[in-house]
């Protein structure tokens, strides 16, 4: 399931504009999760932030912020609390920052939409 989040990512910020919705990433990257039970979002959370450890670490953008939370700006706490912890800043100062999300989300279509970038990283190791 990782594989295939990760992947749905990396083609939308190759090929879409915007952001993407909890329930349209389930739904095209045919996850089968029910949003509506409690563990089932908690694991896709953890799917993202999964990714988004695993991609920050290994020196490429956070693949999660182009994925926005319903009823919030663009994200949730849980977003800048992972950020925080990856040493972007602290979390409050994060959230209250209007270009940090934008930027995040133009670095991340920048390094995918790079055909080099893409060719080399996009596939996982096996």
């Amino acid at each position: 399931m990782i594989g295939r989040v990760r992947s749905h990512l990396i083609r939308f910020s190759r090929n879409q504009i915007g952001t993407t919705s909890y329930l349209n990433l389930i739904q095209e990257a045919e996850l089968g999760l029910n949003l509506e039970i409690t563990h089932e979002k908690a694991r896709l959370n953890e799917i993202l932030t999964e990714i988004s450890e695993h991609e920050f670490q290994a020196g490429r953008p956070i693949l999660s912020c182009l994925v926005k939370v319903k009823g919030s700006k663009g994200q949730g706490d849980n977003f800048f609390k992972m950020c925080e912890r990856l040493g972007m800043g602290e979390w409050r100062t994060l959230k209250q920052d209007e270009d940090f999300l934008k930027n995040l989300r133009q670095e991340c279509r920048a390094f995918w939409q790079d055909d080099a970038n893409f060719e080399k990283f996009a596939k996982p190791k096996s």
